[in-house]
């Protein structure tokens, strides 16, 4: 068992990597001290205006339109510690596209993880509501729209205000939170045989051993679920859920899959990574799949993409795409402000404002690919690592990740945001 990105990694790298090495006197390696026990039990997060609770304190820029990356490219050249999310959609929606466009935008300002957010669109009216979506939590929100003042004048106003918001947040305290307040999403990519056998099941061990504490946890990937969609509808709470649920995975087959009369998933579900893992059919990915949510949790709610859960703590399922950065994106728009991602042959996925912690337990990911993975659960798989063990090992990960540390992701600047479209516009 072994959590990854550490001074001993450096050193072996250093012997590894071709090139000249200055010399120096020896670094001891710095001594930390993780926690253990009672430690595990709570965090050190920010508490938000609405009770919520965030374990980063992000000022983002947000536009409403792709034609408004721009400006919320400058501010955030103009302000060091804002944060700028450019995406690709925003003109001419409408309909439940529309819809998903509102609340994944809304959701991402409105995030615990977000401690103030500047809206910039081309118009005011679209622009309007979504400062005034995010405004209901009660963090610091203000907008601007860019048409009939142009680029300068918008980027010089909103550089005032994001300046001041920086400097506010920059003052705001950590306080102490339970375990219970830690809401808790996860998705997996790049998946491979050892993904149903170790990564998968480390995170449903966490699961497992957090949600009766009164974690929130979501999880998703509908086209993932196909083959083994009985087994999903089983882990349901009640009958009634189930049949929602199944209703759900219904219209997508027959909405997407049949509506364009696609038999054939090759290349796309399995994915050629998955392929080149070993994964033959998208019923043996299904079924790793659902490893991921343990063996006792069972969902108490579906939520459309994007929204927040409302029936209290528990596991949730989220209707999402099974691509990593459209389903982490849609996750935390929900709400949820740690993620956990198991993977096989190595996916890189961060997220803009939510920590995403990568497992794997492929020997070769972590020869290969060791920056980008923060816990190895390779031992799973040479029998010297027990699957509660490797739970344990992701749950300290998790509360050190809450705490502040930065995950592979972040200290890589991997931030992937990737808006869901449901279909093409107007």
């Amino acid at each position: 068992m072994s959590i990854v990105a550490n001074f001993d990694l450096v050193k072996g790298k250093l012997a590894r990597i071709k090139g000249r090495k200055i010399e120096a006197p020896e670094f001891k390696t710095p001594q930390l001290k993780r926690p253990s026990g009672r430690a595990l039990d709570s965090f050190m997060g920010w508490r938000r205006e609405n009770g919520r609770v965030g374990v980063r304190n992000h000022v983002v820029l947000l536009p409403l339109d792709d034609l408004s990356n721009a400006a919320c490219e400058a501010v955030a050249n103009n302000i060091k510690g804002t944060l700028a999310i450019p995406h690709a959609y925003g003109r001419l929606q409408f309909g439940e596209d529309l819809d998903v466009h509102f609340r994944t935008l809304i959701g991402t300002g409105s995030n615990p993880n977000v401690a103030a957010v500047v809206v910039i669109g081309i118009e005011d009216g679209w622009t309007k509501r979504v400062v005034d979506g995010i405004a209901k939590t009660g963090k610091p929100v203000v907008g601007f729209g860019i048409e009939g003042h142009g680029d300068i004048a918008t980027i010089a106003k909103a550089s005032y205000v994001a300046k001041e918001f920086v400097q506010w947040a920059t003052e705001l305290q950590r306080v102490k939170c339970g375990i219970e307040e830690l809401w808790v999403s996860t998705k997996c990519g790049e998946s491979d045989t050892t993904t149903g056998l170790s990564s998968c099941p480390t995170v449903g061990n966490m699961y497992d051993k957090w949600i009766p504490r009164g974690v929130y946890g979501v999880f998703g990937e509908t086209s993932e679920i196909t083959g083994a969609e009985h087994l999903c509808k089983a882990r349901a709470a009640t009958p009634e859920v189930g049949e929602r649920w199944y209703k759900m995975w219904k219209a997508y087959q027959e909405d997407v899959i049949e509506a364009h009369k696609t038999d054939d998933l090759s290349d796309s579900q399995p994915t050629k990574g998955n392929i080149a893992g070993g994964l033959t059919t998208i019923e043996e990915k299904a079924l790793g799949n659902l490893e991921k949510i343990g063996r006792e949790c069972k969902f108490i709610d579906i939520l459309q993409p994007a929204e927040a859960p409302s029936k209290g703590p528990g596991l949730y399922y989220m209707d999402t795409s099974s691509a990593a950065a459209e389903c982490v994106t849609l996750m935390a728009a929900g709400g949820y402000v740690v993620h956990t991602f198991p993977t096989g042959q190595g996916n890189v996925i961060g997220n803009p404002i939510v920590p995403v912690i990568k497992i794997t337990g492929n020997p070769k990911t972590m020869r290969t690919m060791p920056e980008h993975i923060d816990v190895d659960v390779s031992g799973i798989l040479r029998r010297d690592l027990t699957i509660p063990q490797a739970g344990d090992a992701l749950i300290e990960n998790i509360v050190r990740t809450a705490n502040g540390r930065l995950t592979a992701a972040e200290a890589l600047g991997h931030r992937e945001y990737s808006m869901t479209k449901l279909y093409r516009s107007a």
